[in-house]
């Protein structure tokens, strides 16, 4: 789980990101899955586009997605939306996340 100074973290580094896929009419399918997959193992953090044609909630796409591919949501901005997985060979360092409240 990824604290809120990570996903600030990493709002700040997708920032500037094109987004590498986008969900339109056919919504969540395997061939979907499978190129965030590839997309999260070859770069970590991947920005996504959410088209008009999508019927599916942005929040549900988001869960999906993120659950189908084992990586977390970093954020959610309109209909666009940041997704995280740690790679096997890190290349993104995330600050340490602290117990002070």
């Amino acid at each position: 789980m990824l604290t809120g100074k990570q996903k600030r973290y990493l709002r700040g580094l997708g920032h500037g990101l094109k987004p590498v896929l986008r969900i339109g009419k056919n919504e969540i399918n395997a061939a979907l899955t499978a190129e965030a997959e590839t997309a999260l193992a070859a770069h970590e953090l991947i920005k996504v586009k959410i088209l008009e044609s999508c019927e599916m909630d942005r929040h549900e796409v988001a869960e999906s997605l993120a659950r189908a591919s084992g990586a977390e949501v970093a954020q959610i901005l309109g209909r666009t939306l940041l997704i995280y997985r740690k790679g096997d060979e890190p290349k993104i360092e995330l600050p340490a996340a602290s117990d002070k409240k």
